[in-house]
């Protein structure tokens, strides 16, 4: 199936915006189109899969290895037209110093063409000899063409036009102008997610008419389409009916977005009910067996989820219950007692007695490597089993409670308190981490598992 990989030399190149663009205008011409995004990344697939109107998958070699991320990959381009693959970083940019886990070693598994965006604010003649080594350091790499990038002018666009055409034999497949229409937002956590943005199909809009005007979309799709058909993917292993039955309340709204879809796609072929509900506007919980309040942005909202006293007390009287829980990142930061930002503290859940405070720099960032204790609520693990996870986080606790059991001991990354992570407080579990259900994870099944058993289930 025909696929392509968007990469740049470095971040924030404008990849990402030409990725939403390219996805909304190649499905403006009636095309079926999967996006994938390398790594762990939630903001830039919620953007993706807006576009192409289909869920954005993650490819992550942190948690995933070569037979995942195929067979993934083969699984979700089925019934698809083009896949259309972002990565993260820059082309070759990894901590490994051997590249193993870099968007082109992501690429050469994927056997993908992959388009090189370039920004070129400030570059001429030099994009040449960038290009030549980029193409010299890894010659097993398809590095099919190149994209220029916030081009200032006519006369600019002609200069590198030219030098690329002399000095190598990559085609030019689109000049895309500089143009502050064609920029969303960012923050601390990169761009503004597309759940909060109420003129989001206003953007991605015009990201795509202005990629349609100043793209070759032919001559990407046939190179999209000169990449050979992904190996047919494996049957999925059958799962046992753990939520049969099982209502889980997931806490889904312009604060609470991130969620890995086939992490919730695992918990429905489980057999659970998912059942979105917002603390931002519900006045009351839905009748749910158990919630999963995921990551997000509550210090931007932190004044409206306040407000909204009964479901915070609704939400802390479940976890006092004993009903089970389990909360990421912002999940966390919503069940602490209070939040310090810019200044302010606003209550929140309290069913932590600990309070958040947000900070300039990042807390905890990148990948993570857990290892489980005996604390661990959850059934069908083990002390001393460790999971890959990540985490990225701006807020840190005040003073979390020395008495305090946590489900995991942080073998690489921050966590809670750079040894911890995973508060335990009967069925509640709530991390820093992110965690994923892929590389023999199971952390859904475990989760549910436990909810079951809190119903007097096996």
């Amino acid at each position: 199936m025909a696929h392509l990989y968007l990469s740049a030399p470095q971040k924030s190149s404008g990849k990402t915006t030409l990725a939403i663009g390219l996805c909304r205008a190649l499905r403006g011409r009636g095309l079926a189109v999967q996006p994938f995004k390398k790594g762990p990344d939630y903001i830039d697939p919620l953007w993706l899969s807006q576009a192409a109107g289909r869920l954005c998958l993650n490819l992550d070699f942190n948690t995933m290895d070569r037979t995942d991320i195929l067979a993934a990959f083969g699984r979700e381009c089925a019934g698809a037209d083009v896949a259309l693959i972002e990565g993260n970083m820059g082309l070759f940019d990894d901590t490994a110093l051997d590249g193993a886990n870099s968007n082109a070693a992501l690429a050469r598994t994927l056997d993908a063409p992959v388009v090189l965006v370039v920004n070129c604010q400030g570059m001429g003649r030099g994009i040449a000899p960038l290009l030549l080594g980029y193409q010299a350091f890894d010659p097993g790499l398809r590095l099919a063409g190149v994209v220029l990038n916030r081009v200032g002018s006519a006369r600019h666009a002609a200069g590198l036009v030219r030098a690329v055409e002399h000095y190598t034999d990559l085609p030019v497949l689109g000049v895309i102008e500089r143009d502050a229409a064609l920029a969303i937002d960012e923050r601390h956590l990169g761009l503004m997610p597309s759940i909060e943005t109420a003129g989001a199909e206003s953007t991605i809009d015009t990201l795509a008419r202005r990629v349609a005007e100043q793209l070759d979309l032919d001559q990407l799709l046939t190179l999209a389409e000169s990449a050979p058909a992904p190996p047919a993917p494996p049957p999925e292993p059958a799962v046992a009916p753990h939520g049969a039955g099982l209502r889980i309340g997931i806490a889904r709204d312009a604060v609470f977005g991130f969620y890995y879809p086939d992490d919730l796609r695992a918990l429905a072929r489980a057999g659970a009910e998912l059942v979105p509900f917002s603390p931002l506007a519900d006045a009351e919980l839905p009748a749910v067996d158990a919630l999963f309040i995921g990551g997000g942005f509550p210090e931007l909202r932190m004044a409206e989820l306040e407000a909204n006293r009964t479901l915070r007390a609704q939400i802390a009287e479940f976890v006092a219950a004993g009903r089970p829980v389990y909360a990421e990142c912002g999940g966390l930061m919503y069940l602490c007692a209070g939040l310090h930002w810019r200044g302010e503290r606003r209550a929140m859940v309290g069913a932590l007695a600990a309070a958040e405070a947000m900070h300039p720099r990042p807390q905890g960032r990148g990948l993570v490597r857990l290892r489980e204790t005996v604390d661990h609520p959850w059934p069908g693990g083990g002390a001393g089993r460790e999971l890959a996870a990540h985490e990225f986080h701006h807020s840190a606790l005040i003073a979390p409670d020395p008495g305090w059991r946590y489900g995991f001991e942080v073998v690489r990354g921050s966590g809670i308190d750079g040894r911890h992570d995973g508060v335990v407080q009967q069925r509640l579990l709530a991390c820093y981490s992110h965690l994923r259900d892929v590389g023999g994870s199971g952390w859904t099944g475990r989760f549910l598992r436990q909810v079951a058993r809190s119903l007097g289930g096996p």
